[in-house]
């Protein structure tokens, strides 16, 4: 039996592509998202480009300047730290019930691959992001709370660019793997308390040598 997928709107379609051009800095803060010719480039007409922009200021990615201009929203040392508020309280929150209502196995078996992690190179990074991205999946399962998984996913959205403005280095990467690995022992465990407070120290660490590489890249842009 054949199932046949339904193709994405011209909107949606739209505003994944500028999505994923926002995320990875193809279009960079403060770059104008003139409505006919991004219309033109996309192959879509005015109308649902219309909504695509709508949607990305909706979320914060894009800033309304004027009825006609519209331009990729700034991320600054004070947007961070406000994201990281927000994301304090959603996750903390989250890893306490997801140490409720887990699937405990699961989350034991994501403990031993944070154990194993290649960091070495482009694909050991790459995989890495996406058993982030795994537990974060189960966390939201386990959670089931469709308001938190919400908020959570539009603050995931401006993380990917947070992401891509801090730098590699080995050191937290292992650091932070290691993080990971309590986080998930913790809800394994099921002991709510734990996978809060690893969950907080890992995001106070993650925000520190966020703003470091932000504040370093701003040093060498000045000399």
């Amino acid at each position: 039996m054949t199932i046949a997928v339904e193709p994405l709107r011209a909107s949606e379609r739209a505003y994944a592509v500028l999505l994923d051009e926002i995320q990875s800095g193809a279009l960079p803060a403060g770059h104008v998202l003139a409505e006919v010719e991004q219309a033109a480039r996309l192959g879509v007409s005015r109308t649902p480009m219309r909504e695509a922009l709508r949607r990305l200021v909706a979320e914060g990615l894009a800033v309304q300047q004027s009825p006609r201009v519209t331009v990729v929203a700034d991320l600054d040392a004070d947007d961070i730290r406000a994201l990281f508020e927000i994301r304090r309280a959603l996750e903390e929150t989250s890893a306490r019930l997801a140490a409720e209502r887990g699937d405990r196995r699961l989350f034991a078996d994501l403990a031993d691959e944070f154990a194993h992690v290649d960091l070495d190179g482009a694909d050991g990074r790459d995989a890495y992001y996406a058993l982030i991205a795994r537990l974060d999946s189960a966390l939201d399962s386990a959670v089931g709370n469709d308001y938190i998984a919400s908020a959570l996913r539009t603050v995931r959205t401006h993380l990917v660019r947070v992401r891509r403005m801090a730098r590699d280095k080995p050191d937290r990467l292992a650091a932070s793997a290691a993080e990971h690995r309590l986080i998930a022992e913790a809800l394994a465990a099921g002991d709510g308390d734990l996978a809060a407070h690893a969950t907080h120290v890992h995001l106070h660490n993650a925000l520190t040598s966020i703003l470091s590489s932000l504040t370093a890249a701003e040093s060498e842009g000045t000399t």
